[in-house]
């Protein structure tokens, strides 16, 4: 696995040397390219200007910002070189909160963070117990690629290391009340509740025993290989879901299919 930054957790007086690593991993994943239909050339695509349709190059681009409708202000290459931050390679930790006070939407892109030598391996292993014990996560601020982001670090359960989240500032997020007709459902009807509690326990699992089988994936990649082979496309009929007419009767209907298949597994 290969490190895309080397720095420092630093807090208080603490210095920690680490390596932070991609935690997701893309190389499995399916992708296509455009071509041109008829002799399979590759697609490109040609800058150019909507008002004088004119072919653009590089040099006869800049960034404007609308501060008004078709009203711009010109930012040069040069100005914005002028507001980027040094990086410091630190990733300085300004607080500890408890983890479960930080919503999941506040989540981005996930890292995973190492020691970075074996001079900083027993001070990593010791902020990892400390936030273990603690129950508490270090939120601090790492600059990427020219950028300043806010950063939660965590320890995963049961596994050693540094899970490092990216967060959304407050200005990311949509204010979830705003979601229409939220605010005005009805509370729920008791026997439903007590039958939807009763469904929800049966179908309760440790986290590790869900099925993640990416079936897409699967699927795309079958269609692929038959398309190589020069096979027959089989097309696969999907499934509609009946509308749910009474719910009580779905909610009982449910419970007993799951116990039945419990009972089968």
């Amino acid at each position: 696995m290969r490190s895309v930054w080397k720095g420092h957790i630093r807090f208080s007086l603490v210095t920690i040397p680490v390596q932070i690593f991609n935690a997701v991993e893309t190389k499995g994943n399916i992708s296509f390219k455009q071509i041109h239909q008829e002799d399979n050339g590759a697609v490109g695509y040609k800058k150019y200007c909507k008002t004088c349709d004119e072919t653009l190059g590089k040099d006869d681009i800049v960034k404007g910002y609308e501060y008004q409708p078709d009203q711009f202000v010109i930012i040069s290459s040069d100005e914005l070189k002028n507001i980027k931050l040094k990086s410091t390679r630190a990733i300085d930790i300004e607080a500890f909160v408890d983890i479960d006070e930080v919503s999941p939407s506040r989540y981005e892109a996930v890292y995973y963070i190492g020691p970075e030598g074996d001079v900083a391996k027993s001070t990593f292993s010791l902020l990892c117990e400390t936030l273990k014990k603690t129950g508490k996560a270090g939120i601090g601020r790492i600059i990427l690629r020219d950028r300043e982001d806010v950063v939660l670090l965590t320890v995963p359960k049961n596994k050693p290391g540094l899970i490092m989240y990216k967060l959304r500032y407050d200005y990311e997020i949509r204010d979830i009340e705003k979601v229409p007709d939220i605010a005005d459902s009805k509370g729920a009807d008791e026997a439903q509740l007590k039958l939807a509690m009763q469904l929800v326990d049966s179908l309760s699992m440790n986290f590790s025993e869900v099925d993640f089988t990416d079936r897409y994936k699967g699927a795309l990649q079958e269609l692929v290989e038959q398309k190589v082979a020069g096979k027959e496309i089989i097309s696969i009929d999907v499934e509609e879901d009946a509308p749910v007419v009474d719910i009580m009767s779905a909610l009982k209907k449910s419970i007993e299919e799951t116990k039945e298949k419990k009972k089968s597994a």
